[in-house]
């Protein structure tokens, strides 16, 4: 069973009929927009790095793991005005959690969680290898460990 992995990044264009709402239309939606006062601080789920000093960025609910289990679950993320769609190699670790401590939660193709973690940024490679060793594990979900906001989803490569 292979143990490499990819992130996968939101997509920008699932937030695109979100830019230009006014502030009272994001309300709607219970969303707002941000400016950065501090970095890191604020990291983007679509280009997965931390928004910088004085950007603006998209303080949304977003269905993060949407699909039939009793594992639904919902969240708030933070998308940058400006982001850009992002790929990445094969056993690329963003840069932006490497100084992160990070919750590991693991599920099986019945969306059903099988295993959970927690790892430093630094570590992050290694348990992820680690956990895709178990032949069951489809894919993982991310979530910084202290506010426990979801990150990012890392599928077997």
């Amino acid at each position: 069973m292979t143990s490499k992995f990819r992130f996968v990044a939101l997509k920008k264009e699932q937030f695109d009929s979100y830019m230009e709402l006014s502030d009272e239309e994001l309300a709607i939606h219970h969303a707002k927009w941000m400016i950065v006062d501090k970095e890191p601080g604020y990291p983007c789920r679509v280009s997965l790095e931390d928004a910088k000093i004085g950007e603006r960025v998209l303080f949304i609910p977003y269905w993060h793991h949407d699909v039939q289990s009793a594992y639904r679950a919902m969240g708030t993320i933070l998308v940058r005005e400006r982001a850009r769609n992002t790929q990445f190699e094969v056993n690329q670790v963003p840069t932006m959690l490497h100084h992160r401590f990070l919750s590991v939660k693991v599920y099986d193709s019945s969306n059903m969680m099988i295993a959970h973690d927690l790892a430093k940024g630094s570590e992050l490679e290694v348990k992820l290898r680690s956990q895709f060793q178990n032949p069951n594990a489809a894919y993982i979900h991310l979530h910084y460990a202290s506010p426990g906001c979801f990150c990012s989803a890392v599928y077997r490569a």
